[in-house]
Formats: C-alpha cells, structure tokens, sequence
C-alpha cells in the first residue's frame, strides 16, 4: 500500500491572530508550528506532504516552510484561490473570504490518489496523533464504505485563555464511529467547563471539558475528492442564495453527509495529548513555553 500522503490547509491568513501565522516562528531555530506537523508526519510514515496555500504568498511560502521540509518526503502546491470555482459559477461582489475547508481540500485533488490526512497549518496535534491516523490510513483498504478517520480531542485540552474559538463537537457510539459533527464557532473557556453561544453572546449553552471535539485532523481515502467535487456545486447553490460572502463549504459537514448517506464510515481515534495553537497573539508565548518543554523531554531533537 502507498504511504498516505498528509494536505496541510495553509490559504488562511489569520484573521483573528493578525498576519501570516503558518510562517510565525515558534522556536530559536525559527521553526514554526508546521514544520513540527511535517517532522511528526515523516515519522509516522507520511511520504507525501501537499501544502494549500494562496498564490499571493506562494514565494514567501516556499522560500520559508517549503525549503525546510526534510528529504525523502514528495512536495506538491495546491492554490486555493475564491475564483476557484466550478464552471458556471463567478464570485459574488464583495466576497473575499475563500470557500472553506473543504473547498481546500477539494483544491489538492490533482496530486492526491492515496489515503490521505487534513490538517490546519497552524495547529499543533501531537505525536501521537501523526501516529494512529498513519496506521488507520495504512492497514484500511478502500472500500465501500470508505473508512475515514478523524483524531478526536477533550474540548479542554483545546480552549484558549485568551479569546473564543471554533470546534466540531462530536458524537460518537460505542464502537468509537463518528454519529454527527456539529459546527460552533464562538466557544468560551470558563474555570472548569466551556460555554457556546449562537446569537453573539444573548444566551450561553455550558459544554463540559470531556467533550470530544474535532480539530480539522481527517483521514479519507481518495474517493472522496469525487465527492467533495459532485457536492461543491450544491453547496454554491445555497450559499450564493442564502450567504453569498462568507458561506463556507466545511470539511465536518461534507463527511457527515457522506457517513448518512451510507457511502463512508468514520472512525473515532481519541487523543488525550495537548493541542496546541496560535488563535490569538496572545497565544504565543503558550506556545513556544510547550514546544521548548517537548525538547526538553526529548521528543523532538533541540535542532531538527
């Protein structure tokens, strides 16, 4: 079987954090949070890394991430552009925003024909996160349904102290098979539970810190590019009615429809490990303490 390949979603400018965030250094050695991503995946078993990037940082991003990656790993570029769109279809006036995480994913089509992982640039999953999704990858033949797989996080270890963030919340059976991924976006944390809210802050739903979450860390097998790009078109549809500047195609909501439909199964691999990322300025410094204290213990070398 072919070594899994990892799509690493990188056309996001950080909006909230203020600049180019997948290039912000995280270490002396001017490493930042994707290169731990690309060091963790090579050792896993990864052989493919696609970055998903814009055009307008397409220099910048090579010069900098692009050169660092380690050899024996096989590098592609995908753009995720909002003129990315199928025929027929032109951007409406006024949208700037790209078509989400699952229009991005869809971009990568052209170079992927293995089983596949997703991930966000900017976020720090865990050793052994990398670990379990290469061997799901690898010892699940495609097939109908399609296993797909998602590394499933504890809301706790994934809040920030220093604003809101967004999360999948999870429901899961017995047999650790995703039921639904609900989309919230605008998640607090409190001293020993989380709170959302869906109508800017009138009214807050407690969420307790065991909640099992989604942090974008997704394993297909490549049939689902076909159908990321059957349903991109119906999804344009409704979003060009009903929100045509910032409706957004997400990754979460096109697996769900999949796993309902019968044609994918999604396993549930639970990670208790610390997700790390950089949402907000502030986050930084978190962030780098963590990193230094993870080569202190030896699990990655001081230069790599």
């Amino acid at each position: 079987m072919k070594k899994p390949a990892l799509v690493i979603l990188a056309a996001g400018m950080g909006s909230r954090y203020g600049g180019l965030k997948q290039m912000d250094p995280m270490d002396p050695q001017g490493h930042a949070i994707i290169d731990y991503s690309i060091y963790d995946a090579k050792r896993a078993g990864f052989g493919k890394i696609v970055f998903v990037i814009k055009k307008a940082i397409e220099k910048d991003f090579k010069e900098t991430i692009g050169s660092r990656v380690p050899e024996g790993l096989e590098v592609c570029y995908a753009f995720q552009e909002v003129d990315s769109l199928p025929e027929g279809y032109s951007v409406p006036e006024g949208r700037e925003k790209p078509w989400g995480t699952a229009h991005a994913v869809l971009c990568s089509k052209p170079f992927i024909d293995e089983p596949f992982a997703v991930i966000n640039a900017d976020d720090y999953y865990g050793i052994h996160a990398y670990q379990v999704m290469a061997d799901f990858l690898t010892s699940h033949p495609d097939q109908s349904p399609a296993p797909f797989a998602m590394v499933g996080y504890l809301l706790g270890n994934t809040v920030t102290d220093n604003g809101y963030v967004s999360r999948g919340i999870c429901e899961v059976d017995d047999s650790h098979q995703l039921i639904s991924i609900t989309e919230r976006t605008h998640i607090e944390k409190r001293e020993d539970h989380a709170e959302f809210t869906e109508d800017d802050g009138v009214s807050w739903t407690p969420l307790s810190y065991d909640t099992l979450v989604s942090m974008n860390f997704f394993g297909f097998q490549p049939m689902i590019m076909n159908e990321l790009e059957q349903g991109f078109p119906k999804f344009l549809d409704q979003a060009l009615s009903e929100n045509p500047l910032k409706g957004e195609y997400y990754i979460p909501s096109a697996a769900s429809d999949l796993i309902t439909c019968g044609k994918a199964t999604m396993e549930v691999l639970v990670s208790e490990d610390q997700w790390y990322g950089v949402t907000y300025p502030e986050d930084k410094q978190n962030v780098m303490d963590a990193l230094q204290s993870l080569k202190d213990k030896g699990l990655y070398p001081q230069e790599f």
